[in-house]
């Protein structure tokens, strides 16, 4: 067989046979078809192709089987209407782990009441300044002036082997803490007398605070809050002193900035953040039930985040600190939570480029379709009614 029989042949399988160019006929009907599917062509070819560089998210469930790591919590919360000097943050576990008054990686900022942050007294004196007496003015300005370096002041009865000497206000504080007992009257505590304690709780008053940083807890069931006074253990009980605040009235509202647990990963989504509560009633105590869902999220470079998803339930009630009448309480805000024995793991993966094509060929052929139908159906309408207008007009 010849090379042009087999080409003959080859003609026969052609599924798009060509007219000559003497029988097409363009409209403008047809135009306005070809723009308006090509504009849609290209807005789906655009969508589709977004859709191929982004990445597939795969959840899985696991049971969690880690052991003996730590809980980061993350912290921003803003109190505008109580002191930095009379918020304590504590934290608990069912190990019986308790850390009280953190201060380690929390930072109070002290807040006016409209929220802007309050600047704190810097120290003018010059370091270096060798002039005659800047060593005298530095005593005096900070009430050391007659007081001997190597003194020891009296604890008023809560001395430990470990503390025997309280030589400032916070000194005693923290030993009467270790006892056990109420820091009742600070008049009467020469220390707190001549670092102006007093004061600075009234100094303060009308103002508000923001809570920020971190904390690593036990990662076991437990609880950390928000609450005045300074805590101590008491028979092994948990307890605010709060008698320096007698016949004050708490407003505990607060606006939660931040609350996570764990390291921050793509489209991680925190209940709480952003929430605003206003302590209408005051002295109110505000619960917050957190199941944490641990969660690890593999990423395309197989980096590893370690982190923590969480739900929320929330509890309100008014609580009373010295009248009978009403339900006993601490006013604060209690976040206490709990570990799910199970773990979900994401896992990024890249996705599919036959299916990215597979995509892009059903968007043009469908749209390719779709359009020459209309097109048809414009045209034959066009002329079928063209004709009717033409017989009328001979009639």
């Amino acid at each position: 067989m010849s090379g042009q029989g087999v080409l003959d042949r080859l003609r026969q399988f052609d599924a798009y046979p060509k007219t000559l160019e003497d029988f097409r006929v363009k409209t403008f009907g047809g135009a306005a078809v070809t723009l308006v599917s090509g504009f849609f062509m290209f807005i789906l070819f655009v969508s589709e192709l977004n859709f191929y560089l982004s990445k597939e998210v795969i959840p899985e469930l696991y049971v969690d089987t880690t052991r003996n790591e730590k809980l980061k919590i993350n912290i921003d919360v803003i109190f505008p209407h109580m002191p930095c000097a009379f918020l304590s943050v504590d934290a608990m576990d069912i190990s019986g782990e308790h850390q009280l008054d953190l201060e380690t990686n929390l930072f109070k900022k002290r807040l006016d009441d409209k929220g802007i942050p309050v600047k704190e007294p810097e120290e003018e004196t010059k370091l270096g300044d060798d002039t005659e007496g800047a060593e005298e003015a530095i005593k005096k300005a900070t009430g050391l002036e007659d007081l001997a370096p190597d003194r020891c002041e009296s604890c008023y009865g809560a001395e430990t082997p470990e503390l025997k000497c309280c030589n400032n206000c916070e000194d005693v504080r923290e030993a009467y803490r270790k006892k056990g007992w109420a820091f009742r009257n600070s008049e009467n505590i020469e220390q707190c007398k001549r670092e102006g304690w007093g004061d600075k709780l009234n100094s303060q008053k009308g103002e508000g605070c923001n809570i920020f940083g971190y904390m690593e807890v036990n990662k076991v069931a437990g609880n950390f809050h928000f609450a005045p006074g300074k805590s101590f253990q008491q028979h092994h009980t948990h307890v605010h002193d709060l008698q320096p605040f007698t016949g004050t009235k708490f407003n505990l509202s607060h606006n939660i900035q931040q609350l996570s647990f764990g390291m921050e990963y793509p489209g991680m989504e925190n209940p709480l953040d952003n929430l605003q509560v206003a302590d209408i009633k005051g002295s109110s105590m505000y619960q917050y039930f957190v199941k944490i869902v641990p969660t690890t999220y593999l990423k395309l470079d197989e980096s590893i985040i370690r982190s923590n998803q969480y739900s929320v339930t929330k509890h309100e009630k008014r609580v009373s600190t010295s009248s009978p009448i009403g339900e006993q309480g601490l006013p604060g805000v209690f976040i206490l939570y709990e570990l799910s024995p199970l773990m979900v793991k994401f896992t990024e993966k890249s996705r599919s480029f036959m299916h990215f094509l597979t995509g892009v060929c059903a968007i043009i052929g469908g749209i390719f379709t779709v359009a020459g139908l209309i097109d048809s159906m414009i045209y034959h309408s066009s002329r079928a009614l063209q004709k009717k207008i033409e017989l009328g007009k001979a009639h």
